[in-house]
């Protein structure tokens, strides 16, 4: 049974709240770049909120920020046009029924897209599926992709499981200082443990690229719930990334960590669209304290790609 309302939350006036018996709680926020502000289990958080952005609104003279929670955003990066009513703009939304609820943006004159976010909560667990839909409203073809910006909440460790034949030595880059992509990286706190690359702390720069084909990975958070992100990959498509990456991390310090997955590109005609749909889930999982040792094989069978009739 769902309960979805209408509230005030985190200073934001209209935000869609999607409720399960199962206890998982979203709240969805139209303002400031339509993003997800409370993704929980039983009243515990997933997404990292920077207290000082509450009800944080993009106007003339306003300081501007780096918005928290779970973003969605285009890319490539550094390739696409600045998109500043896409990111900071408000958007609409709409309560659609049974845990289902929709974000519009406005039309951005420098890319010519329009986004739809739709979500869905499953009514018998914390699953969410969250699909992103780019519209191309201009006359002109526009190259984009998909790229999931989320914040969870910092200090936990990065699960991926790797793939063969990676075109990268370490089976990950890391970018930085500067413009450098270093695809020889060394860092005390990175390691790869029976087929599973894991981000144990904050690394020497906080931005990693990653091109596992697996189609999910996992944030194991020091809160005890295991977030689970699950995503299709397209090992025979062309990815707009510089280093054509299907997963980001951004992991600053104790503080939040980025966890991105990156849809492949996409060439859109004047009036075409395309879309990217990502599967998430938080489950219970003790966090093994300061050994760092996750059990790998129980991970992949908790949130390994779901079988059909599973």
């Amino acid at each position: 049974m769902h309960k979805d309302a209408v509230v005030e939350w985190f200073s934001y006036r209209g935000c869609l709240r999607l409720e399960n018996g199962f206890g998982t709680s979203v709240v969805l926020c139209p303002q400031a770049g339509g993003r997800v502000l409370e993704y929980a289990q039983r009243g515990v958080n997933a997404l990292y909120l920077n207290p000082d952005q509450r009800g944080w609104h993009r106007a003339p003279g306003a300081p501007t920020v780096d918005p928290c929670g779970g973003r969605f955003d285009v890319g490539p990066e550094r390739v696409i046009a600045p998109h500043p009513d896409l990111w900071f703009g408000d958007w609409t939304g709409e309560l659609l029924g049974d845990g289902r609820a929709r974000l519009v943006s406005q039309r951005d004159s420098a890319t010519g897209l329009r986004l739809e976010r739709e979500f869905a909560l499953a009514a018998d667990s914390s699953g969410l599926v969250c699909t992103q839909r780019m519209v191309n409203t201009s006359a002109q073809p526009v190259m984009c992709c998909h790229w999931s910006r989320t914040l969870a909440v910092g200090g936990g460790i990065v699960l991926i499981p790797l793939t063969p034949n990676s075109r990268f030595p370490k089976n990950y880059i890391m970018y930085g200082p500067g413009p450098v992509m270093n695809y020889q990286p060394e860092d005390p706190h990175i390691r790869i443990r029976d087929r599973f690359l894991e981000v144990l702390g904050t690394p020497a720069n906080p931005k990693l690229g990653m091109d596992s084909a697996a189609g999910w990975f996992a944030y194991l958070m020091r809160n005890d719930l295991l977030f689970i992100k699950r995503y299709p990959v397209y090992p025979d498509r062309v990815y707009g990334e510089m280093a054509g990456l299907t997963i980001s991390i951004w992991y600053y310090k104790e503080e939040m960590c980025e966890i991105e997955p990156i849809g492949p590109r996409e060439l859109l005609a004047p009036g075409a669209s395309a879309s990217f749909t990502e599967e998430w889930e938080l489950l219970p999982y003790r966090f093994p304290g300061a050994s760092s040792v996750v059990d790998l094989e129980e991970v992949e069978r908790l949130a390994g790609p779901k079988k059909a009739g599973a």
